[in-house]
C-alpha cells in the first residue's frame, strides 16, 4: 500500500479515489491536485512512482489543511463554542444535534441508545396493595 501523508491509501483503487482517504481531501480537492501535478487521475495507486507520491504529499501539505492539524483545527473551534456557552457551544457539550434536526424523533446518533423511563405506580393502586 502506498503511502502520502502518513496515511496507506489503497493500491488498487483510482488515485483520485485514493486520495480521500487522507482526511481532508474530498473528490474536489482530490482532482485539482492531480491536475496541478499532472497526473493522471485514472491511475492506479500502486502504479505511481515515488517521486509522484511524495510530490503529491508536498503539495497536500503546502495547500491544504489536513490530517491532524484539521481535527485540532475544528477540535479548537467547537471547544470555543462551549467556552463561549453560544446555543452551538450548549448543544454540542450536551450531545444533541447542533445544526436545527429534530429530536422528538431520530438524532439516536447524537443522543445515544434510548433510555427506557420506567412508569411509576399511582399512590391508589398501591394502597389497595
Amino acid at each position: 500500500m502506498p503511502r502520502i501523508v502518513g496515511v496507506d491509501i489503497p493500491a488498487e483503487k483510482k488515485i483520485c479515489v485514493a486520495l480521500r482517504y487522507v482526511y481532508g481531501v474530498g473528490p474536489k480537492n482530490a482532482l485539482e491536485v492531480l491536475k496541478a501535478l499532472n497526473i493522471n487521475p485514472e491511475a492506479r495507486a500502486k502504479s505511481l512512482t515515488d517521486d509522484e507520491l511524495s510530490r503529491i504529499g508536498a503539495y497536500l501539505e503546502d495547500h491544504l489543511v489536513i490530517e491532524g492539524q484539521l481535527r485540532r483545527q475544528e477540535q479548537q473551534n467547537i471547544g470555543r463554542l462551549k467556552e463561549i456557552r453560544c446555543y452551538r457551544g450548549m448543544r454540542h457539550r450536551v450531545g444533541l444535534p447542533v445544526r436545527g434536526q429534530r429530536t422528538r424523533t431520530n438524532a439516536r446518533t447524537r443522543k445515544g441508545p434510548r433510555k427506557t423511563v420506567a412508569v411509576k405506580k399511582g399512590v391508589k393502586e398501591t394502597a389497595r396493595g
